[in-house]
């Protein structure tokens, strides 16, 4: 018989999820949204950060699941495991599926937590009897497999005992999680995949054998699932992108070792085509069963639960003299705003911002840093910073030791910021890869004397930045060059135009290489005082704001232009984030 167990007392004590990537923040924000007090735990700052950002940011589509009557919880995030634990009622882990890794976590959780807490792996391809080595006899009775989909479009949770589970403790969560607005189901039994999963097995391997085999292609077979199962907007191979690659292929491992499976055409076949030379899916930048950017939907009507999860987040500057701004507040009314990647949750994060022009956001660093011009004719620019979520506001370089300072960038392998601010100086971007700068000379408005120039990071011994042999002339006669972005790994230069039509309101690309021609080639026009502007590496989407209120999102070979905002507005610089 298992060992004695407590009712453990939930109403006070937090819950504590551990890992915060993609699905352990849904989780976490699908008990704070019941009401539940939650300790997200995760080494990782980068995690940390992007974890609580999303939850603040999405919160209100988790509170659906009860009705969005409820109070939300208290959110603590830990870097620690200790603290994370120490009161803690129920402890979730959502670590990688690493079987090592969760052995180790459940002997150190064994030795941390109260004697009533209830300790669940949210694995489904490792049931938890697995993980018990490290853990002492009288205690495995608290274990069990508690495994989430994706809240909160895929609100099913499964649980599982480990063989020795206490039969109050499995009855305990289902309650606890119909309370929370979950769909739960029991596993009568101890089950590799519990039972989704086993579902969902069969049909990635057998999606892998007709791609293997060439009976059809990801897209042909995802076309025929969505039709036939029309809940979900992505097929197999959507969601085989979506959750990557190289995780699909561990998993499977597990299935192929248990079961004695053939895995040349499932998982050899899938590590020799595409995990192996970094085609991990969507998180991967160079795609996987589809190319870049499949997994990104246009809108949350069109997406499914899988979809979306590498796009990123926008943070982009508002200057605050749209059609309806008090005269009284021209130079002081900007704001930052945030958005998803096609335009939806919009809102404010910081108001009364002074002439706001470029943004960068560190998520390592968990902060925005933002340039303020100031008011014009007064030497009064500056550079700004905040935590992600908008709070705990920083100066920088403080009024008037800069002048109009324009596009801001980022350098994140040298933690260094760069921004320019004289003599017409506008944009700037940063290759560390090669040890250049670039930046861009705007000349007088609707003059056609742009010009973009390079130069190395470090100045060349024995110079200075007056008086520097290294700077290299690019381009002459643009239209009115704004902000700039460098691909570092093509050499590909690409700039907002201000300007003139037919000539300007354009986005332009130029690969500067050595040995290149350097021509200079338009991919989209029409924009309305185009001023920011920001590549998606990873999904292979730009992204471009406008001072006539609206922000575009198209590929990188300028097709597909949509406008993803519309407003009355004014924007400026634009940066993106990958929080989800």
């Amino acid at each position: 018989m298992p060992q004695q167990w407590t009712l453990p007392d939930t109403s006070n004590r937090p819950l504590a999820v551990l890992g915060a990537g993609v699905l352990g923040r849904r989780i976490a924000a699908s008990w704070l949204a019941a009401g539940y007090h939650v300790n997200l735990r995760d080494p990782a700052e980068s995690q940390r950060n992007a974890a609580a950002v999303f939850i603040q940011t999405n919160l209100s589509d988790f509170e659906e699941l009860t009705g969005g009557n409820r109070k939300p919880g208290t959110l603590n995030v830990f870097s620690d495991l200790g603290p994370a634990v120490q009161d803690a009622w129920f402890v979730l882990e959502a670590v990688p599926e690493k079987l090592e890794m969760k052995i180790d976590v459940m002997g150190q959780l064994d030795n941390l937590v109260k004697p009533d807490c209830i300790i669940g792996s949210n694995s489904s391809s490792f049931k938890s009897s697995k993980m018990l080595e490290k853990v002492k006899p009288e205690n495995r009775a608290r274990i069990c497999n508690v495994h989430y989909q994706m809240p909160p479009k895929a609100n099913t949770v499964e649980i599982m005992t480990d063989g020795q589970t206490h039969p109050d403790i499995i009855q305990f969560m289902y309650e606890r999680l119909l309370n929370a607005g979950m769909l739960p189901a029991i596993a009568r039994k101890e089950s590799t995949g519990l039972i989704l999963n086993r579902l969902w097995a069969a049909i990635k391997r057998e999606v892998l054998m007709m791609l293997a085999e060439g009976v059809s292609d990801p897209k042909e077979i995802d076309a025929l699932f969505v039709r036939m199962f029309g809940n979900n907007s992505s097929g197999p191979c959507g969601m085989m992108d979506a959750v990557g690659l190289d995780t699909v292929a561990f998993i499977e491992d597990n299935y192929i070792e248990e079961r004695h499976l053939d895995s040349a055409l499932t998982v050899d076949w899938l590590r020799k085509n595409f995990v192996d030379q970094g085609k991990l899916g969507a998180k991967s930048g160079k795609g996987g069963l589809y190319p870049p950017g499949g997994t990104t939907k246009s809108s949350a009507t069109e997406s499914g639960h899988h979809d979306n999860l590498a796009a990123p987040m926008l943070y982009f500057l508002d200057l605050g003299v749209g059609a309806n701004f008090e005269p009284s507040k021209a130079f002081t009314g900007g704001k930052i705003m945030t958005a998803s990647s096609d335009g939806s949750n919009m809102k404010t994060l910081i108001d009364g911002v002074t002439s706001p022009d470029g943004i960068d956001v560190s998520i390592s660093a968990g902060r925005i840093f933002w340039t303020s011009m100031g008011i014009p004719s007064k030497p009064d620019g500056s550079v700004l910073s905040a935590k992600l979520d908008g709070s705990d506001i920083k100066t920088i370089i403080p009024k008037g030791a800069v002048n109009t300072a324009k596009q801001l960038v980022i350098d994140h392998d040298n933690s260094t910021i760069y921004f320019y601010q004289t003599k017409w100086c506008v944009g700037i971007t940063v290759d560390s890869k090669h040890g250049k700068i670039y930046w861009s000379q705007k000349g007088a408005s609707k003059a056609g004397q742009g010009r973009i120039f390079r130069a190395g990071i470090n100045i060349p011994s024995g110079e200075t930045p007056s008086k520097r042999s290294d700077v290299e002339f690019l381009f002459d006669h643009l239209p009115e060059p704004i902000d700039l972005e460098i691909d570092a790994l093509s050499q590909t230069l690409y700039w907002t135009d201000r300007g003139e039509y037919p000539l300007g309101n354009t986005l332009s690309k130029a690969i500067v290489g050595p040995g290149e021609d350097k021509k200079v080639i338009t991919l989209a026009r029409h924009f309305h005082e185009a001023i920011g502007m920001k590549i998606d590496f990873v999904n292979h989407h730009i992204y471009v704001a406008d001072l006539g209120g609206a922000l575009y999102r198209f590929n990188e070979d300028g097709s597909d232009k949509r406008r993803i905002i519309d407003l009355d507005n004014c924007f400026t610089g634009i940066a993106l984030a990958y929080l989800h």
